[in-house]
């Protein structure tokens, strides 16, 4: 039997980001893009410490997001879905590549609370591609609880984490946007971290006081302003896709009862918790051919949707 209440699948009203703090297209002060920054924050906040059913899925979702614009950064070609391969093609235990663990480091990100280490620091170093000492990392690490217990505001102590790793190490600025919604997690007192600059980092506000030219990199002028700006826009994607996944799940609780497969409800548990499964999943209850047949009801049900856009090796979420 499947044992999911749907009513755990939404809270009763889900936050939007006041159509008033979204930028205007007019040049914003600095106090004017903090306010409004704030305000996008307090609006994420309540989705930030709930615990919906598909909670898990939106973060992975965000990860996904993330890890794509980063591949700009380094230099790659991936997209979201050359990501999802990467990532689901890959056996356990084995080397994903180098998109992979990029991506990797994201869903790491989104999956634990927001404490920094040497130790941790040093995988996800790894995980990006960058090599740090372990003498750096403490330090680092050491900034980053000097930064928690400094009361500053939150977006102003992530845009200076941004700054310090930048200062540090010019060639690690995607350590720094990872660290950046780590911080803003930490100082908000988030259970999790919700990825979310970097998904904005290529965006017209890191453009705009450049002459919508030249990217503002960390530390250069009016790159605090502009993490104020991004924090607005990742805000309020965030809780438009918080939306979206939310009608889905509802959706995909609604059909549960109609599941006769021994194994339906790992299934929808995995749906509910991960950007996407396999359609080849082979669990404890369930063969490859009874995934099979499961996704292909759940299609029918309109519940599920294939995002490969395969015959073969098909991936499917919410």
């Amino acid at each position: 039997m499947i044992r999911l209440d749907p009513a755990t699948a939404n809270p009763s009203v889900l936050p939007t980001v006041p159509a008033w703090a979204l930028a205007d297209g007019r040049e914003q002060s600095d106090a004017d893009a903090a306010f409004r920054a704030g305000a996008a924050l307090a609006s994420l906040d309540t989705l930030a410490r709930a615990q919906p059913a598909w909670a898990g899925a939106w973060r992975q979702r965000l990860a996904l997001k993330c890890a794509a614009v980063s591949m700009r950064l380094a230099g790659r070609a991936e997209d979201e879905a050359a990501l999802r391969d990467a990532w689901q093609l890959c056996p356990a235990g084995a080397d994903p590549g180098p998109a992979g663990a990029i991506f990797g480091a994201w869903r790491q990100l989104a999956l634990q609370p927001p404490v920094a280490t040497a130790d941790r620091l040093a995988k996800v170093a790894e995980m990006l591609g960058l090599a740090w000492d372990d003498d750096t990392l403490a330090d680092l690490c050491t900034h980053i609880e000097d930064l928690a217990e400094s009361q500053r505001p939150a977006p102003f102590a992530a845009a200076a984490i941004a700054t310090h790793v930048v200062a540090m190490r010019p060639d690690s600025e995607l350590l720094a946007w990872w660290l950046v919604d780590l911080v803003l997690a930490q100082n908000l007192r988030w259970p999790r971290p919700l990825p979310l600059l970097m998904s904005q980092a290529f965006g017209p506000v890191f453009r705009a006081e450049a002459g919508g030219g030249t990217r503002i990199r960390p530390g250069q002028k009016g790159f605090e302003r502009a993490v104020c700006v991004a924090l607005v826009q990742g805000a309020a994607e965030a809780c438009r896709l918080a939306a979206e996944l939310s009608r889905r799940a509802e959706k995909l609780l609604a059909v549960a009862p109609k599941l006769r497969a021994k194994g339906a409800g790992d299934v929808i548990f995995l749906l509910l918790n991960e950007d996407a499964v396999a359609g080849s999943l082979v669990t404890k209850n369930l063969s490859r051919f009874a995934a099979r047949r499961l996704f292909e009801r759940l299609q029918q049900l309109d519940a599920v949707r294939e995002l490969s856009g395969r015959a073969s090796f098909r991936l499917f979420g919410l």
